[in-house]
């Protein structure tokens, strides 16, 4: 794709990069309503069995989740058309979804401007090690980056580390106005959950939030990770980048049944959303649908999508996903090599992954 097209394909989402104040206090009713109905259907079915509650929970994550859509869009400003209006909302929905609002803009506005850059890689984003860099890297680094893919690690322990602890803090050299927004998101959901505790006892409490938690917390995860870790994926060097390609290429269509589609508001037309993060989520089908070009995104679905879980390390080579055993064989084929300086990216953990 040249220049000119690609400049061509930013100016035909361009009609879809509009608000609804309708579709904007719609979608909070049917989100956040049947989140709080769920909650409370939730408690009162521990009276009758937890078995029952369970499945209650996980339907309320799925809202959660959700609610997290109309976070990410008050982020990038385009579910109202006033800025005053997405911060307020996103700090309200930040505290439901554990995220505080200016820390989570700010990193992903750098996720959204560097995605698939090999030089810019660390902030707002999954880890991701070349395959020669995994050659190259010391038997630590290398443990840490397995610890880090393990899907165990990553699903089962990632939303406890990610929303429950990371997000507490602030990151290094965050101003002002992001620092005291992490400080007030901290404070209300101690109110909250303290004002929960004592409605509810905080046995009831823990009972029904923790699987809430965590459900909202692995689907989300799932789905930033599986939206860019496919096969034939898109990664380059800076002078080889491409914004437009790296949306287009770089993140999937995550083909949804329609339900699941609507629970996770459109965030599976991942390819549009990163090609124009001003479209709402509510028009991120239609900007799909009226644009060619972008069907031809790489499409998976649930059952395709289970493959991501085996993919470890990118090749520059073959420029796709490699697993540690594909890595493993190349390395019988290689030839004895020294061991040279390369850039080699150290996330130490989930911090700044969301």
């Amino acid at each position: 794709m040249n220049r000119t097209k690609e400049l061509a394909l930013k100016k035909e989402v361009i009609p879809f990069e509009k608000h609804d104040m309708h579709l904007s206090i719609r979608q909070l009713f049917n989100t956040l309503l049947p989140l709080f109905l769920l909650w409370a259907a939730a408690y009162f079915s521990l009276s009758v069995s937890y078995w029952l509650t369970l499945p209650i929970a996980i339907v309320a994550s799925g809202f959660v989740l959700r609610t997290f859509i109309i976070f990410h869009d008050c982020c990038h400003g385009s579910f109202f058309k006033n800025k005053r209006a997405n911060d307020w909302l996103g700090t309200i929905t930040g505290v439901l979804t554990h995220v505080p609002y200016q820390q989570w803009k700010a990193t992903h506005a750098i996720h959204h401007a560097t995605s698939s850059n090999l030089d810019k890689r660390g902030i707002g984003d999954i880890w991701v090690m070349t395959t020669q860099e995994y050659r190259e890297a010391s038997p630590w680094l290398r443990l840490r980056y397995r610890l880090y893919r393990n899907p165990l690690i990553m699903f089962g322990l990632g939303p406890f580390y990610v929303f429950l602890l990371s997000y507490r803090f602030n990151r290094k050299g965050a101003r002002r106005k992001e620092r005291m927004n992490t400080y007030l998101t901290n404070v209300l959901i101690v109110a909250l959950y303290a004002l929960m505790c004592w409605a509810v006892g905080w046995q009831a409490f823990v009972l029904v939030q923790a699987p809430i938690f965590f459900f909202s917390g692995f689907f989300g995860i799932w789905l930033f990770y599986v939206q860019h870790q496919f096969e034939d994926t898109y990664f380059e060097h800076e002078d080889e980048w491409s914004y437009v390609k790296a949306a287009v290429e770089g993140s999937s269509y995550y083909k949804l049944p329609r339900l699941l589609q609507w629970i996770s508001g459109n965030i599976g037309f991942h390819h549009v959303h990163h090609l124009s993060p001003r479209v709402p989520n509510y028009y991120l089908e239609d900007a799909h649908n009226a644009t060619p070009p972008l069907q031809q995104a790489t499409t998976i679905t649930l059952r395709t999508s289970l493959a991501a879980l085996r993919f470890r390390l990118w090749d520059e080579d073959s420029k796709r996903f490699m697993t540690f055993a594909d890595l493993k064989r190349n390395n019988r084929a290689l030839p004895a090599r020294s061991t040279s300086t390369i850039r080699v990216t150290t996330q130490a953990s989930l911090t700044e992954k969301s």
